[in-house]
């Protein structure tokens, strides 16, 4: 997994570097250095081409002196427009400006708008050295009319660590934020550039060597990779039988709500679920019945309103009995009775459970009430459900999905996937995955009930609870990608399981 960094852990890796010798001005060499190079493979050489690059007042404005130095030294025409007055650059920066005019022909000058405009004009790329790392808010006055004139320009950006306007902790864009073709960035991925919507605008995002040692890399948060998939896929036994191959009980449903229990089944059978068992209220079965045709099935009494009722608890416990996993919740609706059926069911399981939708629901404001259990679970709330089970406006949740996803897995002691575009995967000891893969097309009813399935039959196939959910999450997202290219915004989620297998063929031949 590739080490993802806050700006707090980026400033004290620096801090960390310096203090065992390096030096800051060899350290901001470096960095232009490779945002220079990144320039050139952009655009193909440097002869001939043109570059604006505008610099902020601190070591991120450095890094584009550096920069705008070496493409001068190469051949490129360079403009530099400094956001302030030469006077307020800080050191090692200072230093850098005067190399800079001591040894190119750089055209070097204070912001303004017409000129920034007129080089644009004939740039070939322009570099956003703005803000740094630590930026917050939003951009005011001459900040925002730079960048606004960066993104009306026409011409790719490479942006110095992050691009400026985005929070470099969380990703947020309040206001005016530069969109980059390309970020490059220094000795680890930075979480502002990685997360939505900061990921959208930092393009691709390119990690260079300057010289921070990699055991002074202290990361708690970290970008999912196909090889951590590999890892998660557990192999068949050459004599495997089916219940060996992985057997998951699947509680869903209701009588106005079969589809969710053939999406969790379908999903768990193409992540490679040998066994599937699909426990559904007696009057739904029908139904449920008439899509699945490899699915074992379990009548369960019900209420009066077709949901599951609490005489149920034994007859699934039976079952479980001989299972590797539970998955539970999708369809089977906020019903009082059910939801006792719910909370009980998943304190008792003797197996790993895939809790989610109405199973979290039943634990709305008690999220500790989860942490009573007799064996593992991982919770895949969407932000609904998380806000209702945290008991945090959704808002907060998705001011700050890092933080909040470590919390509520501290609190319930169990792994929490937060659903959404990079999806966020904490576990109870504070370490955080990123998904990157996904897909817009996944924003459609039931592919997260898909998403449930295959986490639970990776689960079933003896995937640890995170490690099942990592993968689940990449190869679902890798499947979004797949029915894109297939059938654009047309996707259903009924085609994401048929699409698991070529996830899984995909990723396997990128490890």
């Amino acid at each position: 997994m590739k080490p993802i960094l806050t700006p707090e852990q980026a400033a004290e890796l620096d801090r960390a570097t310096q203090l065992g010798g390096a030096l800051a001005s060899d350290l901001m060499e470096r960095a232009g250095r490779a945002v220079a190079r990144a320039c050139v493979d952009l655009t193909g050489g440097a002869y001939g081409r043109r570059a604006a690059i505008v610099v902020g007042k601190g070591n991120n404005g450095g890094d584009g002196l550096v920069a705008a130095r070496h493409l001068a030294r190469w051949g490129m025409r360079a403009s530099v427009h400094l956001m302030g007055a030469p006077a307020d650059l800080r050191e090692p920066a200072a230093t850098n400006l005067q190399r800079l005019l001591a040894e190119t022909r750089a055209d070097v000058r204070t912001f303004d708008p017409d000129t920034l405009r007129r080089e644009l004009s004939r740039a070939n790329l322009a570099i956003d050295a703005i803000f740094g790392t630590g930026f917050r808010g939003f951009p005011e006055h001459v900040w925002a009319e730079a960048i606004g004139l960066l993104n009306g320009s026409g011409v790719p950006i490479v942006a110095v660590d992050i691009p400026s306007g985005v929070d470099g902790s969380a990703g947020a864009v309040v206001g005016a934020a530069v969109r980059a073709e390309l970020t490059v960035t220094f000795g680890a991925a930075k979480t502002g550039a990685v997360l939505m919507p900061g990921a959208d605008h930092a393009g691709a995002v390119r990690v260079v060597d300057i010289g921070f040692p990699d055991e002074l890399i202290k990361a708690d948060t970290f970008l999912l990779e196909p090889a951590d998939v590999v890892d998660a896929l557990v192999a068949r036994d050459p004599d495997a039988h089916k219940r060996a191959s992985g057997t998951l009980v699947v509680v869903a449903g209701s009588r106005s709500v079969t589809g969710a229990a053939k999406l969790v089944a379908s999903g768990a059978g193409r992540a490679g679920a040998g066994y599937v068992f699909v426990a559904a209220p007696v009057s739904a079965l029908p139904v449920i019945q008439s899509g699945l045709t490899e699915t074992v099935f379990v009548p369960l009494p019900e209420t009066s309103e077709g949901t599951v009722a609490t005489a149920a608890l034994g007859l699934v416990l039976e079952h479980l009995d001989g299972a590797h996993a539970l998955a539970i919740g999708p369809g089977l609706t906020q019903h009082p009775e059910t939801a006792r059926f719910i909370r009980e069911l998943v304190r008792v399981s003797p197996v790993p459970s895939v809790v989610d939708a109405d199973a979290l629901n039943a634990f709305a404001g008690a999220p500790e009430a989860l942490a009573d259990r007799k064996s593992d679970a991982v919770l895949t709330p969407h932000v609904g459900e998380f806000a209702r089970l945290s008991h945090h406006p959704a808002a907060d949740v998705l001011g700050d999905r890092l933080a909040m996803t470590r919390e509520l897995a501290r609190r319930v002691r169990a792994p929490v996937l937060l659903k959404g575009s990079r999806t966020v995967i904490a576990a109870p000891d504070g370490r955080v995955l990123i998904n990157p893969t996904g897909s817009p097309t996944l924003a459609t009813a039931g592919t997260g009930d898909v998403l449930t399935g295959a986490i639970a039959g990776l689960l079933a196939r003896g995937a640890s609870t995170l490690e099942a959910s990592a993968a689940g999450a990449y190869l679902h997202g890798v499947a979004g990608m797949l029915a894109g290219r297939d059938n654009g915004d047309s996707t259903l989620a009924g085609d994401l399981p048929g699409l698991l297998p070529r996830a899984i063929e995909l990723v396997v031949s990128q490890a």
